[in-house]
């Protein structure tokens, strides 16, 4: 499912490093999601470099693939709810 929703940069860029980057529906940050369930959503500077690392999933075990389609929709359509739930180191 993940795949399906990615758009085709997205996916040719988890393709190559099970990663692939989101920009915030409400800022426009970028942020770069990795293949993972815990700090795998880094926050990324206008220079597309790292500054911090989030950590936010869904109530549910889920396969790692729909925790990452959830963090990439919360990013895009309510990044200021999910920015709030977030752990960042």
């Amino acid at each position: 499912m993940l795949k399906a929703n990615l758009s085709p940069e997205q996916r040719q860029q988890y393709e190559i490093d099970r990663s692939f980057f989101v920009v915030g529906g409400v800022t426009g940050r970028q942020y770069r999601i990795t293949y993972g369930t815990q700090l795998n959503v880094s926050v990324l500077d206008n220079q597309g470099k790292w500054m911090n690392s989030l950590c936010f999933v869904p109530g549910d075990r889920l396969p790692v693939g729909d925790i990452m389609l959830a963090q990439k929709l919360a990013l895009e359509l309510f990044e200021i709810e999910a920015l709030k739930v977030a752990n960042s180191a």
